[in-house]
């Protein structure tokens, strides 16, 4: 049996992992001179790790158009807020472009993917900026669902969605069929967020009542 060993600083933690690609973006940059394209990168770049940082994410890495971002990979370690932190990321970022003219002429759109899963964490590659601070089949699974997504969507894994069930509202999306995985992904497509409900004492005895916020029906929900 081969002896797997960890480094000092590492642990073992879930975390949810996001991943966001611009749709169609290797025919939009073959018509463009690099400097063009740099233009374009680099706006792109600011708006979707301002929200990632803002969201409290941490970038894991630039490659080409797409952004690798980690959730409850912090000290405070993962739960149910950091998933949905994620997942409401995904969505601002897709309304922070949406109309949004990069580098002064591009509109674009965009992908996203996210899974929630086990990782190995190194806590010191975020002073590296985060580059590969996570290793984990998750991310892989969402980079797989992202390259899946409807154009202009946000879509998670099941369970990413049980996470964050009660903060998210979601729409059932057909399972997909993954290369190298052995049985359909559940997909979900993430609509908006809800408001958690309060929990009040009642005026007899201990007993508590859920208040539940009064929604409109969700547009798009089957």
């Amino acid at each position: 049996m081969t002896t797997i060993t960890m480094a000092v600083q590492e642990r073992r933690q879930d975390v949810t992992v996001l991943f966001v690609d611009i749709v169609g973006f290797t025919s939009l940059v073959d018509r463009l001179d690099c400097a063009e394209v740099r233009a374009l990168q680099r706006d792109y770049f600011s708006v979707v790790s301002g929200v990632v940082r803002a969201c409290g994410g941490i970038v894991e890495k630039y490659v080409g158009d797409a952004v690798m971002a980690v959730f409850g990979a912090g000290e405070d370690g993962f739960g149910p807020e950091a998933a949905a932190s994620a997942v409401k990321a995904g969505l601002s970022v897709q309304e922070s472009l949406r109309g949004r003219l990069l580098a002064g002429r591009f509109r674009v759109k965009t992908r996203v993917g996210l899974a929630t899963g086990e990782v190995i964490v190194d806590p010191m590659a975020a002073f590296d900026g985060g580059y590969a601070m996570v290793s984990g089949s998750v991310v892989a699974t969402a980079a797989r669902l992202q390259a899946y997504a409807p154009h202009d969507t946000v879509v998670v894994c099941s369970a990413t969605r049980e996470a964050t069930a009660t903060r998210i509202a979601y729409q059932e999306l057909p399972p997909v069929s993954v290369p190298g995985k052995s049985r359909p992904l559940d997909l979900f497509r993430a609509l908006q967020p809800q408001t958690m409900p309060r929990t009040m004492p009642t005026a007899v005895g201990q007993r508590t009542v859920q208040i539940m916020p009064r929604t409109g029906p969700l547009i798009g929900v089957s």
